[in-house]
């Protein structure tokens, strides 16, 4: 089928749930995919921060194929061994001693959001309420979409799950002021993606860590987006010197297929037993296959968070110059690792339709932040292409 012939289609035959952007992406390899005409994108947004091994990774995907001709599923009430080699790594390097698997972000948060209120239920502590940020992004489901801090994802969803609310992010005064004897949890994500790729202070999570057992809450990490490599190492509370209570994973972890997973130390996941909590399609020999393959490319290849860190670094190097010769339609440049914003003094519509119509592929969220999510392994002359066609739209754009 021609582009045309699909956008058609899909504009009849699909729920018009997403803002979709004119490409038809009919195969990957490595940070660039191609459309039905065989032309050629650099791929700045990698599945949003799925794809962070590339499209189709050869060890990733011999991985899955071997498993899909020896079991797909079975169900949870029986044990299957790439389940269990995953969830000893994931432990192996992390805080956690107990994974549960599921399939995407919204239903690991979901998770934990359970999780929250069986751990205060079985310890008879009454509290009940989970504390998030304004600005959030936790997912979709109704309990995580009234976790997420911005009205337009709540409007037409009334009456909200109870026993939530919201305070700025990186702000540790105001979470102190909110904190009460109703309060459960706090429940944020390291670095805000969606959100504008906002990072906090150095010190803003050790100071939330400190609060939280002051006071007796359990800290909640979302990683879905951070997680996996993205910021330049495995985990983003690895870079603060904390360990939290619970995380949440998905995106990156599948190399492309569905998973999600949330890891939580052991005295506060023995308040699930079963019956509690489930997920039919989590943690299939299939996914997990591949999300072991993910994990033991990242842990044994030293190359791919180093390359992340260093190109990270370049990136926000190359689009402050940009910053410095654009000053009036650029307002900042912020990230960490590979997770990297460009705020625009102007809606950022035009410049990724144009950054796409000249073969870079780029993302904008909050309506002004650009966000740069690439592969892990990108290279400096891929950067170097994604600043030389910013400037090119710079350059025509008149405001």
């Amino acid at each position: 089928m021609t582009s045309n012939e699909i956008f058609d289609d899909a504009g009849k035959y699909i729920m018009n749930t997403y803002k979709r952007l004119p490409l038809f992406i009919m195969k990957g390899r490595g940070n660039r995919v191609y459309d039905a005409e065989g032309r050629e994108y650099l791929d700045f947004v990698s599945g949003l921060a799925v794809n962070n091994l590339g499209h189709c990774n050869p060890r990733v995907t011999v991985a899955f194929q071997k498993q899909a001709q020896r079991l797909v599923h079975t169900s949870n009430i029986f044990y299957t061994e790439p389940q269990v080699k995953l969830a000893k790594l994931l432990v192996e390097n992390s805080f956690a001693d107990k994974v549960f698997f599921c399939n995407s972000g919204a239903e690991a948060n979901e998770a934990a959001i359970k999780l929250v209120r069986k751990f205060s239920s079985v310890k008879g502590t009454g509290r009940f309420e989970i504390i998030t940020t304004f600005n959030s992004f936790h997912g979709r489901t109704m309990a995580t979409l009234t976790a997420t801090g911005q009205d337009k994802f709540h409007k037409g969803f009334d009456p909200l799950v109870p026993g939530f609310s919201y305070v700025p992010f990186n702000d540790i005064a105001s979470m102190e002021m909110a904190i009460s004897d109703r309060t459960a949890a706090v429940m944020i994500e390291p670095i805000q993606g969606e959100g504008g790729v906002n990072v906090p202070d150095r010190d803003y999570l050790k100071r939330l860590r400190e609060i939280c057992d002051s006071n007796g809450i359990l800290l909640v990490l979302d990683e879905v987006q951070t997680g996996i490599g993205r910021t330049g190492k495995l985990f983003a509370y690895q870079h603060y010197g904390i360990e939290p209570d619970i995380i949440t994973l998905a995106k990156a972890l599948g190399g492309g297929l569905p998973i999600g997973a949330m890891l939580a130390k052991d005295h506060v996941a023995s308040a699930f037993t079963p019956g509690t909590h489930a997920s039919t399609f989590g943690g299939t020999p299939l996914v997990c296959s591949a999300a072991l393959e993910v994990l033991r490319i990242l842990t044994e290849d030293e190359f791919i968070l180093d390359n992340c860190r260093r190109m990270g670094s370049y990136m926000i190097a190359a689009l402050n110059e940009l910053r410095l010769k654009y000053p009036h339609l650029i307002k900042d440049v912020r990230g960490k690792g590979l997770l990297t914003g460009m705020e625009l003094n102007m809606s950022g519509d035009t410049v990724v339709t144009e950054c796409i119509k000249k073969g870079v592929i780029i993302n904008c969220t909050m309506e002004k932040v650009l966000r740069f999510l690439p592969p892990l392994d990108v290279s400096q002359a891929d950067i170097d292409k994604l600043a030389d066609t910013l400037a090119e739209v710079f350059n025509s754009i008149r405001i």
